[in-house]
């Protein structure tokens, strides 16, 4: 998937305009770089279009994950995109299925069991049948 499919995917799943879905995608993985362990998010980058690999270097270029929860994803993630925590829980949504469709789903898994149990309401859509990979 190329980097303008991604962003035309994200923007289609949250219902934004494409300059606005890739804001929001930016924002999202930056906050899920801070997450993940440093060698998982350059695993993660290895695999998505180039424009998209910077948003994932690891914060702050350690291989510790920073532990937090979805509440304060989704409110880094707000932050970061300038919008309401609702807008942001929803393009994070489409971000991980995205990601979904965009990579192996071994390496899907692997960024999914670093994330706690109180994100599955962002990841599970992610999970589902119908969010099927176009690879």
């Amino acid at each position: 998937m190329d980097h303008h499919t991604f962003v035309v995917r994200v923007a289609r799943l949250s219902g934004t305009a494409e300059d606005r879905a890739a804001t929001l995608t930016a924002a999202t993985l930056e906050t899920l770089a801070e997450r993940l362990t440093g060698g998982e998010a350059l695993d993660l980058a290895a695999q998505l279009p180039k424009p998209l690999w910077g948003m994932l270097d690891p914060h702050p270029g350690t291989e510790a994950a920073e532990r937090f929860g979805a509440a304060e994803f989704v409110a880094r993630v707000a932050r970061r995109a300038d919008c309401d925590e609702n807008t942001a829980r929803g393009a994070a949504r489409a971000v991980f299925t995205t990601l979904r469709e965009a990579i192996s789903g071994g390496e899907f898994s692997d960024v999914v069991v670093q994330l706690p149990r109180d994100y599955r309401d962002m990841v599970e859509p992610a999970l589902a049948p119908a969010a099927t990979r176009r690879r």
